[in-house]
């Protein structure tokens, strides 16, 4: 075994912990992977990259699945109104397994012994990137700091700052996915129910610069249409 590991890498603080102590207390070599679902931008991309090399990982690469991403999933979800409770589109589900596998993808091409993800151990993230994992990399161990070690958002932070690792703690109270199908938000209040979420109005909510469904065309306002008619 070598002391390589692929981390899936977003830029933010779960990932920015993991980049960190699996480093500094692991003493492993990380392979940093952001796999782009359509929810990041060219300059965002950039940003991520330059945490990333802040951070002293030793690869750093960003990968764009947003095609594979619709023609293999996102097109069937809206041509079958696919909605949770008829209400919540499948947005960060249906891409964690295409990131999972493109992940897989860069282990073997990296021929790393680890592969890290910044999952927590309170929803089914974990399970997409540990099935994933295990079906396409028998014999690579899976690291999941954040899970195993049950840290909340406010120990990552201080594990960081002691490391000389500054991160805006107010944001980073968030944990904020954009993808092609949507984004969505997490922190402290939904993970309970006894608090209501501070109003706000976030500035960057993902808005795709250009439509996929264009390809099948398909425009953005044709869903709705769409979606009743499969109803």
């Amino acid at each position: 075994m070598n002391n390589k590991v692929v981390l899936a890498y977003s830029g933010g603080l779960d990932t920015t912990y993991c980049a960190v102590y699996l480093q500094k207390v692991k003493g492993l070599e990380i392979h940093a992977l952001t796999v782009n679902t359509g929810g990041f931008s060219d300059k965002e991309i950039e940003q991520i990259a330059s945490r990333a090399k802040s951070l002293g990982v030793a690869s750093f690469e960003c990968v764009d699945v947003t095609k594979e991403y619709y023609d293999s999933c996102i097109k069937y979800l809206i041509f079958g109104n696919v909605l949770k409770n008829a209400t919540y589109p499948l947005s960060v589900s249906a891409e964690r397994m295409v990131q999972a596998i493109a992940v897989a993808e860069h282990v073997k091409k990296t021929g790393a012994s680890y592969v890290a993800h910044g999952s927590t151990g309170a929803g089914n993230d974990q399970v997409r990137f540990d099935m994933v994992f295990q079906s396409m990399l028998p014999g690579v161990e899976i690291i999941t700091p954040i899970r195993d070690l049950r840290l909340s958002r406010e120990e990552e932070i201080t594990f960081l700052k002691d490391n000389g690792v500054e991160m805006n703690a107010e944001k980073a109270k968030y944990s904020i996915n954009k993808g092609l199908w949507g984004t969505s938000v997490g922190g402290k209040e939904t993970l309970t129910s006894k608090s209501s979420a501070t109003p706000c109005r976030p500035s960057n909510i993902c808005r795709p610069s250009h439509s996929l469904m264009a390809w099948e065309g398909i425009s953005m306002s044709a869903i709705p249409s769409l979606a009743s008619k499969a109803g």
